[in-house]
């Protein structure tokens, strides 16, 4: 019998959750991903890479004119210049760029402090480098860093943290005196951060999204983590790229070129393409994702679950618990799949040791209109 390196992991709630969808016909409001097709321009540029024979291995980092694109696209976002060739690193997804960046960094006995509720992949990527993560839980009113308990958290084998803005599963955001309070906390320390902002152009209400990229303290010791797939609505492209100096980027390609070597070459043609012909589809992203929030939230208002609207991603949080206050949120997803038709997520996963009594699950509203309003019409209903 093989000694597990991850014996505490088994199948993501995310598959579990889709899979459940499939076989019982509910709205699937459980994995971060579109019901809709990407940008018509997208996939036709796709088409006709593939024809034109853009279908060997691509340069190790990426291909240039995306890396460009991306360089350029930082420049309009954040009035920040960045080297294409020394700091842009394309990665066939962000989790593939996550993954890496951990093994750059960590040691064995290392420890990297995460914030839960976080996404899955940052213990086990920790875990395979022979570290160890240390949780330090968010606020869980408004899932703001609580700063006294991050300093504690701290100690000389602290080597890493790791942020993420906008935040999954909730939607928080850290503004500018966030990003000041962690630089100042972790100056003159041996620390490094990943940066994960995959959801860096779904920021609503007028605010802005606060990228590390555009704080010249902290990008001196980041790795800065974006998606294709959630900028562009095609997630099962798996395409990303990580962003870090030129001395982080040398260490981290080390890593990549033998974990994957490169991405898929057409795809990044593609996406080259289409970035350099629309750069206005990002700078349409906030308003676009809004008006989905907004629509599902506004036909939510009836029923008995209680919520703030998220300020970015594309995931709300609704509290249940005045409807089924005695089911803890895993028996809350299963129940509401298997008998009122709509999938979701309970957030005690993303957590090591969730709060008592919370009663939270998480609705990706990324989808068609026609979906968010039959999945409201059934949770009115219960």
């Amino acid at each position: 019998m093989i000694d597990s390196k991850l014996p505490n992991v088994g199948t993501t709630i995310f598959t579990t959750m889709s899979q459940l969808a499939a076989e019982t016909g509910a709205l699937n409001l459980s994995q971060g991903f579109p019901d809709f097709d990407g940008p018509q321009a997208l996939r036709d540029a796709l088409s006709r890479h593939v024809a034109q024979g853009h279908n060997q291995y691509s340069p190790m980092t990426g291909l240039p004119a995306l890396r460009q694109q991306v360089a350029a696209k930082i420049q309009r976002s954040y009035g920040v210049k960045v080297d294409f060739e020394r700091e842009v690193t394309i990665t066939p997804g962000a989790t593939q760029g996550i993954f890496c960046a951990v093994q750059t960094v960590i040691r064995p006995g290392d420890e990297a402090i995460i914030f839960d509720p976080c996404y899955d992949s940052y213990e086990p990527s920790v875990e395979l480098a022979g570290g160890r993560c240390v949780h330090v839980q968010l606020d869980p009113q408004n899932f703001a860093i609580d700063w006294q308990k991050l300093s504690d958290a701290l100690s000389p084998r602290t080597r890493l943290i790791v942020i993420n803005s906008p935040h999954n599963p909730s939607g928080a955001l850290l503004g500018r005196a966030d990003l000041d309070r962690l630089a100042a906390l972790i100056a003159g320390r041996d620390i490094y951060l990943i940066s994960d902002e995959v959801y860096e152009h779904l920021v609503f209400d007028g605010r802005q999204h606060e990228s590390v990229l555009a704080h010249e303290a902290l990008y001196a010791r980041a790795f800065v983590v974006s998606s294709f797939g959630k900028s562009y609505h095609v997630t099962g492209w798996k395409t990303g790229y990580v962003v870090a100096p030129p001395a982080l980027t040398t260490e981290l390609r080390k890593v990549h070129q033998y974990v994957s070597f490169c991405s898929v070459t057409p795809l990044q043609y593609a996406l080259a393409d289409f970035m350099a012909e629309h750069p206005e589809h990002v700078e349409a992203l906030p308003a676009f994702y809004q008006a989905k929030r907004d629509f599902f939230c506004d036909h939510l208002a009836a029923s008995r679950l209680r919520f703030e609207r998220v300020g970015g991603t594309y995931f709300q949080l609704v509290d249940y618990s005045q409807i089924r206050p005695d089911l803890n949120d895993v028996d809350m997803a299963t129940w509401m799949t298997r008998e009122h038709g709509v999938a979701s997520i309970p957030v005690s996963v993303f957590y090591q040791s969730p709060p008592e009594g919370q009663r939270l699950i998480r609705l990706c509203f990324a989808k068609r209109e026609e979906t968010l309003l039959q999945a409201a019409e059934k949770l009115c209903a219960i």
